[in-house]
C-alpha cells in the first residue's frame, strides 16, 4: 500500500502563538509500508499550550520510531500492544504535564488525535475535540468529540441550532495535562482504497463544510502531494477569511493510493 503525505498549520488570525503540534511519518518495512499521523491542539485557553502539544508529539514520535517499526520487522505487532503502548503514553504525558504545571503553578493541556495505517487497517487514539476524518465521495467522521456540547447532544438535552451559539462550545471534558483522568479513545477499522485521512484541529471546522472540504482534499483532488497542499492552504485561508471559530488551526492528511505508480515518500 502506497501512501502520499502533507501538512499545513497556521497561527491564525486573534493569536500570537501557534499551540498546534503534529507529525506525520511513513515508512516502508518488510511488512509493508506503514503511515502514523498526529495532531496535538495545546489549549488557547491554559497556559504554555504549546509545550503540552509538543511533548506528546515528541512522545509519540519517539514510540514510532523506537519500538513500531521494530515489532512490525521482528512480527510481534498486534494490536494489543498498540493499545496498551498508546495508552501508557497518554497516560504517562498526563502525569509528567500535570506535575510540570503544579511545580510552576500553571495548567496546561492539549488534545489527542492519532492514526496508524498498516496493512489494510487503521488504529486510532483519541483525546479532546480535534478529529480524524476519512474522506471518499463524503467526509465520515471517524472520532467522537469529547466535549460538554458533544454529551448535551447526545443525551438529547441540547438540539444542533442551540450548539452553534451555545458559550460552552469550547469546553472540553478531558484533555492531556489538565484532566486528573484521561480515558482514551480507541478506534480499528478497515481502509477504504484511495480514501483521504484528514486530521485537523476544531478551529477548521467549524466555518466550511464538508462539501468544501472534500472538494479541494478529497480523492478526486488530492491526487498527488502538490495538490494536498494546495487544498490544505486554501482551505486554511478560507477558514480564516469567513472568521475563524478558534484562532488555532491544524491540517494533516495522509492518503491511501493504491493501484498508481507513484514514488514513495518518506517524512
Amino acid at each position: 500500500m502506497e501512501y502520499i503525505a502533507t501538512y499545513h498549520t497556521d497561527v491564525g488570525t486573534r493569536k500570537e502563538t501557534n499551540q498546534d503540534s503534529l507529525a506525520i511519518k511513513v515508512v516502508n518495512t518488510k511488512e509493508g509500508n506503514v503511515a502514523f499521523a498526529i495532531v496535538c491542539d495545546g489549549m488557547g485557553g491554559l497556559a504554555k499550550g504549546e509545550v503540552a502539544s509538543k511533548e506528546v508529539i515528541e512522545a509519540f514520535c519517539t514510540w514510532f520510531d523506537d519500538t513500531l517499526v521494530d515489532e512490525i520487522q521482528n512480527g510481534t505487532f498486534t494490536e494489543q500492544n498498540l493499545v496498551k503502548q498508546w495508552d501508557d503514553i497518554i497516560q504517562t504525558q498526563n502525569r509528567r504535564l500535570g506535575a510540570y504545571g503544579e511545580e510552576n503553578h500553571l495548567q496546561l493541556g492539549t488534545t489527542v488525535s492519532a492514526i496508524l495505517l498498516y496493512k489494510d487497517q487503521y488504529y486510532i487514539v483519541h483525546v479532546g475535540d480535534s478529529r480524524v476524518y476519512e474522506l471518499t465521495k463524503t467526509a465520515k467522521q471517524l472520532t467522537n468529540d469529547q466535549t460538554f456540547i458533544a454529551r448535551e447532544l447526545a443525551a438529547g438535552r441540547m438540539t444542533p441550532e442551540q450548539a452553534k451559539t451555545d458559550p460552552r462550545r469550547s469546553v472540553l471534558l478531558q484533555c492531556v495535562g489538565a484532566s486528573p483522568v484521561v480515558e482514551p479513545e480507541f478506534t480499528k477499522g478497515t481502509a477504504t482504497r484511495n480514501a483521504v485521512y484528514m486530521l485537523c484541529s476544531d478551529g477548521f471546522r467549524h466555518v466550511i463544510t464538508p462539501e468544501e472540504i472534500i472538494e479541494k482534499i478529497g480523492p478526486g483532488e488530492a491526487t498527488d502531494e502538490e495538490k494536498m497542499k494546495y487544498g490544505a492552504i486554501y482551505l486554511t485561508e478560507l477558514v480564516k477569511n469567513r472568521g475563524e471559530w478558534f484562532a488555532r488551526f491544524d491540517l494533516e492528511r495522509v492518503c491511501h493510493d493504491e493501484g498508481r505508480n507513484r514514488t514513495r515518500r518518506k517524512i
